[in-house]
């Protein structure tokens, strides 16, 4: 199954660019949150962490 798989993949031209982006996505995406993250107002992160408990 994996033989199939994979000479199929490769008989597709341009297919090696969709890991990379995939890469890219993944990876932006984790540094835009790890900066949001950081950046953040303790305010902020305090009065949201609070909303599952105001009933």
């Amino acid at each position: 199954m994996l033989k199939f798989v994979k000479n199929h993949m490769e008989s597709i031209t341009g297919i090696e660019i969709y890991p990379i982006i995939s890469l890219t996505i993944f990876f932006t995406f984790f540094v835009v949150l790890f900066w949001w993250v950081y950046t953040a107002k303790k305010e902020y992160i305090s009065r949201v962490s609070d909303i599952p408990l105001n009933d």
